[in-house]
């Protein structure tokens, strides 16, 4: 699905699909910043005793994704997101999904590159800083924790 050009792509242009919640299209899944896409692959060292160099090669392991931050403004809505964190709350374990971020070209016409996060789960939600002098607009954030990420 990945759309190659020679020109990078903008970043403020993308979506959230999450499985088996709100649409991608609707303001319900409407999110402001995502962070923490990314993959580690962990290298183990190991040298036998009896190997003619004396450095040891390295084994690949196994990999781990990171957590990934989602933050939105307030909406008022508590039938999607809210109810996927009290599943998890709740011990379900069934309430894992697919999320995939999408990011689209300039005039929103095609998905150029996509993350697809395996069996996610929500691990963490901060509600918003309040002030009463403030002007900006209450964001909340919401915390992911994923078993794979994929790039398609």
């Amino acid at each position: 699905m990945a759309v190659e050009r020679e020109r990078p792509y903008g970043q403020f242009n993308f979506r959230v699909v999450i499985e088996n919640g709100p649409d991608a299209a609707s303001t319900k899944a409407a999110f402001q910043e995502v962070s923490g896409l990314g993959m580690e692959i962990t290298v183990s060292e190991y040298r036998a005793g009896n190997f003619k160099d004396n450095a040891p090669m390295k084994v690949t392991g196994t990999y781990k994704v990171p957590d990934i931050t989602l933050k939105r403004g307030v909406i008022g809505d508590l039938t999607t997101l809210y109810e996927w964190i009290n599943q998890v709350r709740g011990g379900s374990q069934t309430a894992l999904r697919t999320v995939t971020i999408e990011l689209q070209s300039e005039d929103h016409t095609s998905t150029v590159q996509s993350w697809k996060l395996t069996n996610a789960r929500p691990t963490k939600y901060t509600g918003p800083s309040l002030s009463g002098k403030g002007t900006d607009v209450a964001i909340e954030e919401l915390v992911l924790a994923s078993e794979r990420i994929d790039l398609e």
